[in-house]
């Protein structure tokens, strides 16, 4: 019953990208949203790991200037934030010459740890262009949870502000738990 659950959880989760605020919630839940104009660009189930890239409408994910990844780790409850994005920020700092790293902060999630970071890129050498990223991950009960808006330039204020905003929205909650309350009208 309990892969079961994941699956029904995973699935909701995945749906609140796309349906109105009054959806009904069940267990824990990944609440994130499609940015306006967004539309799912590519998605995938498999080896325990859901993903969704969410691109620009008119764009792909092969050519964006702005992309969401969103990653649920099925049944990783053992994964921490802060070493997860670590692990993150190491790998893009070599791969990238130049890059910046904002200090990795714990951030409290709906009393779920959690943690986030902003890292920037002047020169990806896959693309030849500037990157920021900013990242969210979430240590849940049932699962580990990651959100990435990444913007292909040097943001401006605007775009800063923007993503941002995006990020500190990310959320989980459980139906089943006081401690992680759901907001209201999706219980």
């Amino acid at each position: 019953m309990r892969g079961r659950t994941r699956r029904v959880s995973l699935l909701l989760s995945l749906c609140l990208l796309a349906v109105p605020a009054a959806a009904q919630l069940k267990d824990e839940n990944l609440l994130v949203t499609l940015p306006p104009g967004f539309k799912v660009g590519y998605q995938a189930a498999k080896n325990g790991i859901n993903m969704q890239e969410l691109v620009p409408a008119s764009e792909t994910v092969e050519n964006w200037t702005e992309m969401v990844t969103v990653q649920i780790l099925l049944g990783r409850r053992d994964i921490d934030p802060v070493r997860f994005l670590a692990t993150i920020q190491q790998g893009w700092l070599s791969a990238c010459k130049g890059s910046t790293a904002a200090r990795i902060e714990h951030v409290p999630v709906n009393a779920y740890v959690g943690a986030t970071m902003q890292l920037s890129c002047p020169l990806n050498p896959e693309t030849g262009k500037p990157e920021t990223a900013l990242f969210k991950a979430v240590k849940g009960s049932d699962s580990f949870y990651s959100v990435q808006r990444a913007v292909r330039a040097v943001p401006n204020a605007e775009q800063t502000a923007r993503i941002t905003q995006y990020i500190e929205q990310v959320s989980v909650c459980d139906t089943r738990s006081p401690a992680h309350p759901c907001p209201g009208g999706m219980k």
